[in-house]
C-alpha cells in the first residue's frame, strides 16, 4: 500500500499558496512566500518531500505547474517534480502534456483508492485543495506537512473549507528556518474525539 502525503505552504492564519510558484489571481496575495525563500529552506522542503514519489494533483495545480516546472532551472525540487508520475483529477485527460502523466478516471475517489492500494512510491499532493478535502473526508491521508510562514494575510484561499469535519492529527516533527518558516509534519490520528463529559 502506498502512503498519501499532503504538502502545503500556509500563512499563520491558514491562507495557502498553490506551491510557492506560479500563483494565479485566485490567490489574493500571490507571491507572498517569495521573501521567505532561502537555499536552506528549499533544501529542507526537498528533504521532507523525498525522492522517488508520484504526484496526485487537481487539474488547476497541474496546469499551473506544467507552465512553470518544465522550464525551471535544475534543482532537487524541480528535478523530482519533473521526473515524478503525475496522476491528475481531470475531465480532459487527452490534454495532459507534462509527463509522465496519467488521469484518475471518471470516479476520482476510486482512482485514488486504486493507486493507494497498489505498489509504488508514495503519492504526494501539493496545492490541490479539492483533492485534499476529498482525501481527508475519506480518511485517506497518511501525513500532512505544513510549511508555515510568519505572516497573517487575512483573506485568500485556505487549505480546508469552512465546515470541514473535525480531525485530529498527531505531531511528528518540526524544523525551523532562520527566516521564521516552520516545516511541521503530522500523521493521521482519526476523527476528533468528543470532549469528555464532566463528572
Amino acid at each position: 500500500m502506498r502512503n498519501i502525503r499532503i504538502f502545503a505552504h500556509t500563512s499563520l492564519d491558514g491562507v495557502i499558496s498553490p506551491s510557492g510558484q506560479g500563483e494565479d489571481s485566485e490567490y489574493a496575495h500571490g507571491g507572498w512566500t517569495a521573501p521567505y525563500r532561502s537555499p536552506a529552506g528549499a533544501a529542507a522542503v526537498a528533504e521532507a518531500q523525498g525522492t522517488g514519489f508520484a504526484l496526485l494533483l487537481g487539474r488547476r495545480t497541474y496546469d499551473l505547474w506544467a507552465g512553470f516546472w518544465p522550464k525551471a532551472p535544475s534543482s532537487p525540487i524541480s528535478d523530482a517534480l519533473n521526473a515524478a508520475t503525475k496522476y491528475v483529477a481531470t475531465r480532459r485527460p487527452e490534454s495532459l502534456g507534462w509527463g509522465p502523466v496519467g488521469d484518475l478516471g471518471a470516479d476520482i475517489l476510486e482512482g485514488i483508492r486504486r493507486l493507494r492500494s497498489g505498489d509504488g512510491p508514495d503519492l504526494v499532493v501539493w496545492g490541490s485543495t479539492a483533492v485534499t478535502s476529498l482525501l481527508f473526508e475519506h480518511e485517506l491521508v497518511d501525513e500532512l506537512v505544513l510549511i508555515v510562514y510568519p505572516i497573517l494575510l487575512g483573506k485568500g484561499k485556505r487549505l480546508f473549507p469552512e465546515g470541514a469535519d473535525p480531525r485530529e492529527l498527531a505531531f511528528v516533527s518540526t524544523q525551523a528556518m532562520t527566516s521564521g518558516v516552520l516545516i511541521n509534519s503530522y500523521r493521521r490520528a482519526g476523527s476528533r474525539q468528543a470532549d469528555p463529559s464532566p463528572t
